[in-house]
C-alpha cells in the first residue's frame, strides 16, 4: 500500500494591515501636486464624470491649488515629517509590538502617497501572508474614505495570483472602547489645563448629496458626539457638533464650523475648545484648519480663546482601544491565539 504524504503548505501567517489617507512626501508644491493629483483622480472622492472632471482638475485645480497647500504644509511639518504619517507610524509601531509575540505582523499603508497600499501588500505577500486585515483608520464609514481604502485594497490582491483571506473593518464609530478613549483624552486634558466655556466635536464635513445617496456618515458622527456627550454628561448647550473642511459651492453637511465659530463671540460664546473625534492623529485639518485658521477666525468674530485639543494619536488609551478591536477581528481564524475555542 502506497502512503499518501500530504503536500507541506507554508505555515499560516496573519498581518493587519493600518490605512490612513496620506500626505505629500515633502510641503513642496512639486510634492503636494503629485499627492493631489493622485487624490483628487479617485472617483470616490470626486463622483464627478470623468469627462467633465478631467479638464478641471488638470487645468485648473492642480495649477492653483497645490502651492497653497503647501504653504499649510509648511506651517505644520516637522523635523521628523508630516504629522499624519509620524503620528500613524507611532501608532503602527506600538501597536506591532503588542501583537509580534502573538504571530501577527501590524503595517502602515497610506491610501494615497507613500507608504502606499499596494506597495504594503505586496511585502506582505512575499512574506507569505495567508491571512489579512484590513483595518482604515476613520472612525465614521463614508464612500470617500473607508470606502476607497476597500477599492484601493481589493486592487492590489486582484493583482496576486494567490490572494491571502480577507477581512475589512468598516467603522467603530460607536464601539464603546473607543468612546472610552476619547472621553479619557478630554479628561486628561481638562484636569491638565481647564475646561472652555464651550466644547466644539468638529468632524470632516462631507457633501449632502453623499448622505442623500446611502452614506451613513453623518448618521455615525452624531452617534458618535451623542455616545461621548453622554460618557462625559455634558448638555446639548456644553458640547455642539459642527462639520469642517468644506470646499466648492455645493451644500455640505451642516452645521459648518466655520458658521459656528463666525456666530458664537456675538452669543457671547468667547471661550471654546475644538475635539476632532473622527480624525484618529492629527493632521492638516487639525493642525493648520483648526489650530491656526480657525483660532484667528474666532478671535476676529470676537471670540477671546480657541484651544485645540490634540487627536487620539499613540496614546494609551487609542493603543489599547485598537487592540481590543483587532483581537476581535482576528477571532476564528484558525490558527493562533486569536482561533476560536
Amino acid at each position: 500500500m502506497t502512503d499518501i504524504i500530504a503536500p507541506q503548505a507554508p505555515s499560516a501567517k496573519t498581518a493587519v494591515l493600518l490605512v490612513n489617507l496620506g500626505t505629500p512626501d515633502a510641503p513642496t508644491t512639486a510634492a503636494v501636486r503629485r499627492y493631489l493629483a493622485e487624490f483628487l483622480s479617485d472617483p470616490r472622492v470626486i463622483e464627478t464624470p470623468r469627462w467633465l472632471w478631467w479638464p478641471i482638475l488638470h487645468g485648473a485645480i492642480l495649477r492653483i491649488r497645490p502651492a497653497r497647500s503647501a504653504h499649510a504644509y509648511s506651517s505644520i511639518w516637522t523635523a521628523q515629517g508630516s504629522p499624519l504619517l509620524v503620528h500613524s507610524r507611532t501608532l503602527a509601531g506600538k501597536l506591532h509590538a503588542v501583537f509580534a509575540g502573538e504571530g501577527v505582523c501590524v503595517e502602515l499603508a497610506m491610501r494615497y502617497g507613500n507608504p502606499s497600499l499596494r506597495d504594503a501588500i505586496t511585502r506582505l505577500h512575499a512574506a507569505g501572508v495567508r491571512r489579512l486585515l484590513v483595518l482604515p483608520l476613520y472612525p465614521q464609514y463614508s464612500a470617500a474614505s473607508t470606502g476607497s481604502a476597500f477599492d484601493a485594497a481589493t486592487r492590489a490582491l486582484q493583482a496576486l495570483r494567490w490572494p491571502p483571506e480577507l477581512r475589512f473593518v468598516s467603522d467603530y464609530h460607536d464601539d464603546g472602547r473607543y468612546i472610552d478613549a476619547l472621553a479619557t483624552s478630554l479628561q486628561t486634558y481638562w484636569r491638565r489645563n481647564r475646561r472652555a466655556q464651550k466644547l466644539l466635536l468638529s468632524f470632516h464635513g462631507l457633501p449632502r448629496r453623499c448622505i442623500d445617496a446611502g452614506d451613513p456618515y453623518l448618521d455615525q458622527c452624531r452617534a458618535t458626539a451623542a455616545l461621548l456627550r453622554a460618557k462625559l454628561g455634558l448638555t446639548g448647550e456644553e458640547c455642539a457638533l459642527g462639520f469642517q473642511s468644506r470646499v466648492g459651492r455645493e451644500v455640505w453637511v451642516k452645521p459648518y464650523t466655520e458658521e459656528l465659530l463666525d456666530r458664537w463671540p456675538a452669543e457671547g460664546i468667547r471661550n471654546i475648545q475644538v475635539f476632532c473625534p473622527g480624525f484618529s492623529v492629527d493632521c492638516l485639518e487639525t493642525l493648520e484648519e483648526i489650530a491656526i485658521r480657525d483660532r484667528v477666525r474666532f478671535l476676529d468674530a470676537g471670540g477671546e480663546s480657541l484651544e485645540y485639543i490634540p487627536a487620539l494619536n499613540a496614546e494609551t488609551a487609542h493603543v489599547d482601544m485598537l487592540v481590543a478591536l483587532i483581537r476581535r477581528h482576528l477571532q476564528g481564524w484558525a490558527d493562533g491565539p486569536h482561533a476560536a475555542a
